[in-house]
């Protein structure tokens, strides 16, 4: 036993020793900083609902070396958010610009929220309505007496008998 936890633990150390630390992203820390910026502003095509910074997806990788070789070609911001668009349209920004093509990302949840609202306010409505009172007439007044007191008779025989 103790040969086997003697030799675990020197495989153990032995990853240590061989373990590396992370190489940087990039030489330039001014060129990380911009790479962050834009692909803070893009949305990960895989995950949908996370940045492309945050992602941790092969291609939201492969997204940030594309981005990160734009930056060092000299291209502008504009350029590479115009680049990323041009190839995978404009779902791949956060914030998509006002648009014929977009209007429905813009206003299709207010939209989903007011049918929503319309549809609970008419369930409401119709729910509310119920039945309307209706007065009883003397001789259906007459046949309720008639049939609770035959439930009574009927009950008190079965207590009697």
């Amino acid at each position: 036993m103790k040969r086997i936890i003697l030799i675990a633990l020197s495989l153990m150390s032995l990853q240590l020793a061989f373990a590396n630390d992370a190489a940087p992203l990039a030489d330039d820390p001014v060129t990380e900083q911009r790479l962050i910026s834009i692909s803070e502003e893009m949305r990960c095509l895989v995950c949908q609902n996370e940045s492309l910074a945050g992602s941790r997806s092969d291609l939201a990788n492969d997204l940030r070396r594309e981005i990160r070789a734009l930056i060092r070609e000299g291209k502008s911001d504009d350029q590479i958010r115009n680049f990323m668009v041009e190839r995978y349209g404009d779902f791949v920004l956060y914030r998509p610009p006002v648009k014929p093509v977009t209007w429905l990302l813009w206003i299709g949840p207010f939209v989903i929220l007011a049918i929503g609202i319309a549809v609970l306010l008419g369930y409401l409505r119709r729910r509310n309505a119920g039945p309307v009172d209706a007065a009883l007439s003397t001789e259906d007044n007459q046949k309720i007496d008639a049939l609770l007191n035959a439930a009574d008779q009927s009950k008190q025989g079965e207590i009697n008998g």
